[in-house]
């Protein structure tokens, strides 16, 4: 993103949010949108909202992954079946 080809004014985006809407999905870039010269607000089009949402939830499972392995390696894990029969237990359901 540049910051010097991707600001708006509020004002002009009101005015000509088709053209800037247009714009937006051609480039994929989000647009910051400014009030009195100051960043106020960051648009963009929904398919790139949803590559980054994308991209967000693929570094967290990634990320429960590495912890997983490290807790494994770290001796930090318990068998599966005895979290059940805790689980099971605590919430009164029968074997």
């Amino acid at each position: 993103m540049d910051i010097t080809k991707d600001s708006q004014s509020m004002t002009a985006f009101r005015n000509h949010s088709a053209q800037f809407i247009q714009h937006l999905k051609g480039s994929g870039r989000p647009m910051v949108l400014t009030v009195n010269g100051e960043a106020a607000a960051l648009v963009q089009d929904a398919e790139a909202y949803q590559r980054l949402l994308d991209l967000a939830a693929d570094a967290s499972a990634e990320e429960g992954i590495r912890q997983g392995l490290e807790d494994l390696v770290g001796g930090r894990t318990r068998p599966a079946s005895e979290v059940f029969d805790e689980v099971r237990a605590a919430s009164g359901i029968p074997r």
